[in-house]
């Protein structure tokens, strides 16, 4: 077998078995975070615990065959280790292999690690590849988006902390602690840990929630349009092409 259709069945565009393996990378990817889940039940079997270690064993076996096979198969293999899913590659069984040695098995961030394993789904699922591109196509709108947002954030804190901090020292009591009040009230969530008891808090507040209505639904609607260009333009069978170049190291 050859070195391309070794990457060909692991994108899962081989004519024969590429989509069967693709669909088993991402069952085990989706088992694999339920045994994640599953793990931190009180209470747990031993007999369950014992089965879920042997499940969470072959799962570092897979994932690990299959990065090496990758880097075997890579044309230029510096470049797949060092590229978005060689990366992600490498962190859907490290980290686990990690956690069977003595020494690292108190780093509770290793088991958080392992969940990256979710992002795995985006190498062979073509729509998520679909939003992957959207995502690449309007990430300068994104930016700008995301600066005007902690902008206007950082102003509402201070605002509030200016209104409510004479009033509700212990509440408002700095503008980072104002921070979570101008996050809650732009998300529209509202948990009520904070809420502004004077005139002038009360006004910003109001005017926080309709700008939070209209800040929220922009990057919805840029990615939204992105999605579309990218259905009319690209047939959703087609693998990612970006995809393919790291993978094959080119």
């Amino acid at each position: 077998m050859s070195r391309t259709e070794i990457l060909e069945i692991l994108d899962g565009t081989h004519a024969r078995i590429g989509r069967r393996v693709a669909l088993a990378m991402d069952v085990l990817v989706v088992l694999s975070a339920i045994a994640i889940a599953v793990e931190t039940l009180p209470g747990l079997a031993p007999g369950t615990r014992r089965l879920l270690i042997s499940f969470e064993v072959f799962i570092v076996l897979v994932f690990a065959a299959e990065y090496f096979l990758r880097l075997y198969a890579a044309t230029r293999p510096s470049r797949y280790v060092f590229s978005f899913w060689g990366v992600i590659d490498l962190l859907a069984w490290l980290p686990a292999l990690l956690m069977f040695i003595p020494a690292f098995q108190a780093i509770r961030v290793l088991r958080l690690i392992r969940l990256l394993r979710l992002i795995k789904l985006f190498n062979t699922a073509p729509a998520l590849n679909r939003l992957l591109r959207a995502f690449s196509q309007v990430k300068s709108e994104l930016v700008v988006w995301g600066v005007v947002s902690t902008l206007l954030l950082y102003i509402s804190a201070v605002g509030i902390y200016v209104f409510e901090n004479p009033v509700q020292p212990e509440v408002f009591s700095s503008i980072p602690a104002a921070l979570w009040w101008s996050v809650v009230s732009f998300t529209t969530v509202g948990y009520g840990d904070m809420f502004p008891i004077t005139g002038g808090g009360r006004i910003m507040t109001t005017i926080m929630l309709f700008i939070g209505l209209g800040i929220f639904a922009v990057p919805a609607a840029i990615v939204t349009t992105a999605l579309l260009e990218a259905e009319t333009k690209l047939d959703p069978r087609d693998p990612d092409p970006n995809q393919q170049e790291s993978n094959k190291g080119d």
